[in-house]
């Protein structure tokens, strides 16, 4: 379970690198512009692009890097933690996109599906740590 959460973590630092990229994109089209539905590009340089001034998209490689490191040392609890935050975040911003700006982002949806896996395998991993040990679980 460690190394597949660790592959997800990589996995989603590098979609997040190209969503920033799109963030910071000043020239040309979106390498993922797609159709009217699908832009990177428009959603990337949304007013919903950013949290407190700092992109949603570097927001995002800190967490999968996080997340990836706390993998790494076994921290499955802290993990799940990490991931239903991200979880519920990535719902939301999927909400952003259908619902308010009309147009998807393919690293997004991507990201979206990262952190859908990240929150299964990391459920079964506390899951099965807890019942690996429930002696060392109990008050």
């Amino acid at each position: 379970m460690k190394y597949v959460l660790i592959i997800l973590g990589l996995f989603g630092i590098v979609v997040s690198a190209l969503a920033l990229r799109e963030h910071y994109r000043t020239e040309g089209d979106s390498p993922c512009s797609i159709n009217e539905r699908w832009d990177c590009g428009i959603v990337n340089h949304s007013p919903y692009a950013m949290l407190g001034g700092i992109p949603v998209a570097a927001i995002g490689m800190l967490g999968y890097f996080l997340m990836g490191l706390l993998a790494a040392r076994r921290a499955y609890p802290l993990v799940l933690a990490m991931v239903l935050v991200g979880l519920g975040f990535s719902l939301y911003l999927a909400h952003v996109e259908k619902d308010i700006l009309g147009v998807w982002c393919v690293y997004c949806v991507i990201s979206l599906g990262i952190i859908s896996l990240m929150t299964l395998v990391s459920t079964i991993a506390t899951f099965l740590s807890f019942r690996a040990s429930p002696a060392s679980h109990r008050p």
